[in-house]
């Protein structure tokens, strides 16, 4: 009998669940057996996990977060551990493993193929920030959790008068933003892809006030930096990714912004009443059940995965294009992160005012 292993690796997502459960489905249809390794990595390290039946994930789908749990282990940081890997999977008879993560797990996978073990990639990232695959599944959800929070800061800070910057989630793109931001109707959408300077900010905030609208609701990325201005180098993490001074991004932003209006001379007297306040979303936009979209693609992804493991396709990854499930280059996905171009951004901008 054949045997493959699969993991979820890197922050939960809404939908991996749904990916888990198209893999073993497929390959139960073709008498190939699923261990699943717990906590990412980690698990694939230790060999600690279990044997997934049809009973275990069935009905799953409908179910946030992964019932495999994750991890962020690398397994390149640890000693002798790719050989660990590998002694594992032979130990538990397996001719392959599926790997279900972001950028850094499937790095790691994409290394592992490298040296002569058989993976299957299954892209995963809140961020969708992933090349070769148009959308990747939990940005569906989280985009619109972050819509609707800005829908419901609309009506507090109209009611206040007041500015609130949003932050979403999103290291080094701006997709989350932008979509829930342009959705919600955002007044000004800050991302990584396209700095800004402080005075850009300003002549937003202050042109919205002059022309009598009381309030202003700002969306951003966690991952944004002001232009012309460099955070501080408080080093990598385990997979080399830049640690962000930006956890009081929102906060600090808000701040300076209340600071600069209120001291605005050439403003009115209400001006010294303006207040700004900032929300951090974090991890609530990662929570919950997977909208409609995100099940399905994560379905589809896990059906498409395991039919690479059936037909011995290995060193691939599966990948939405157009609306199409197909095989792509993994090493291309791992090495190419996706931005949102400027068109986008562009067309967005017409709305900032």
């Amino acid at each position: 009998m054949r045997n493959i292993g699969i993991l979820t690796g890197g922050g939960d997502c809404p939908g991996l669940n749904a990916v888990i459960r198209g893999v073993v489905e497929k390959c139960a249809s073709e008498g190939i057996g699923v261990y699943g390794f717990f906590a990412g990595w980690r698990g694939a390290l230790t060999g600690e996990g279990k044997w997934l039946t049809l009973d275990d994930v069935e009905g799953i789908q409908t179910q946030g977060g992964t019932i495999l749990e994750s991890s962020r282990t690398n397994v390149m940081k640890i000693e002798n551990g790719p050989e660990t890997v590998r002694q594992n999977m032979e130990k538990l008879g397996l001719e392959g493993l599926v790997a279900i993560g972001g950028d850094d797990t499937l790095g790691v996978a994409n290394k592992l193929r490298k040296m002569g073990m058989n993976m299957v990639g299954v892209p995963k990232t809140i961020d969708n920030d992933l090349s070769c695959t148009d959308f990747t599944f939990g940005f569906d959800t989280a985009s619109n959790i972050a819509m609707e929070a800005i829908d419901r800061l609309h009506t507090t800070a109209a009611s206040h008068a007041r500015c609130i910057v949003v932050e979403c989630m999103g290291r080094h793109t701006g997709w989350i933003a932008l979509q829930a931001g342009l959705a919600a109707n955002a007044h000004l959408i800050l991302i990584p892809e396209f700095p800004k300077t402080f005075e850009e900010i300003m002549e937003v905030i202050k042109k919205r006030y002059k022309d009598g609208k009381r309030y202003s609701i700002i969306a951003v990325a966690e991952g944004f930096e002001l232009a012309g201005q460099e955070d501080m180098d408080l080093g990598v993490d385990a997979f080399g990714n830049k640690l962000l001074l930006n956890k009081d991004l929102a906060k600090n932003l808000a701040s300076m912004i209340e600071k600069e209006m209120r001291n605005d001379e050439t403003l009115d007297e209400k001006r010294k009443y303006f207040e700004c306040r900032s929300v951090v979303l974090g991890h609530v936009q990662r929570g919950g059940a997977p909208s409609a979209f995100d099940r399905v693609l994560g379905t589809r992804l896990g059906v498409k995965a395991g039919e690479l493991v059936v037909n011995k396709e290995y060193g691939n990854m599966v990948a939405l294009q157009g609306t199409n499930v197909v095989s792509a280059d993994l090493d291309k996905a791992v090495t190419e992160r996706k931005e949102v171009d400027k068109e986008f951004y562009d067309a967005a901008s017409l709305y900032f005012k």
